[in-house]
């Protein structure tokens, strides 16, 4: 069993990480071996997040007056939590992602921007596209009418150029 001390510094350092990251997934498993729980590990790293297992207890009393508590309160069974201040769409992938692979990996509950989301919403997050995808829809979006405007306007004075230019081929211009 661990101290006392060291069970209020993991306290201390969970409650940390749930106050400073917005997004946070709780998730469980059960066999996974040495090899599996660093792919897993390396996974979340590589989307932006951070993965701890957790003590139920501890996780419970860590998330008391913070919007986590709302997933962390009751725990049952081994328990881990996966948390980001990033972006919470790339954290669900890679995470559904090593679910497919690993079916001992489950979801238990997640919960984004202080809002809880259950099972069936984490699995449309992961489908969405990420963040710099959508940021560049929106940009392409926007200066898609200010794209036409400059067409049209130099449209006109290329028009007017080609029009002065046949005509002097044409010798429509008198030269006095």
């Amino acid at each position: 069993m661990k101290e006392r001390k060291k069970k209020q510094k993991d306290l201390e350092t969970l409650r940390g990480a749930l106050q400073e990251n917005s997004s946070v997934f709780v998730t469980g498993f059960s066999k996974l071996t040495v090899a599996q729980d660093f792919q897993l590990r390396k996974a979340v790293r590589g989307a932006g997040g951070m993965y701890h297992v957790v003590k139920n207890t501890i996780a419970s009393k860590a998330s008391a007056g913070l919007p986590a508590e709302q997933v962390l309160a009751e725990l049952k069974g081994v328990s881990a939590v996966a948390y980001t201040a990033g972006d919470p769409v790339a954290l669900a992938k890679a995470l559904s992602a090593y679910a497919k692979a690993n079916p001992a990996f489950t979801f238990k509950a997640g919960l984004v921007e202080g809002r809880a989301i259950n099972l069936a919403e984490i699995q449309e997050l992961a489908l969405m596209p990420p963040k710099e995808e959508i940021y560049a829809k929106l940009l392409w979006v926007i200066n898609a009418p200010a794209q036409q405007l400059v067409t049209a306007i130099n449209g006109v004075g290329r028009n007017l150029a080609i029009v002065v230019d046949q005509g002097v081929k044409e010798n429509k211009f008198a030269s006095e």
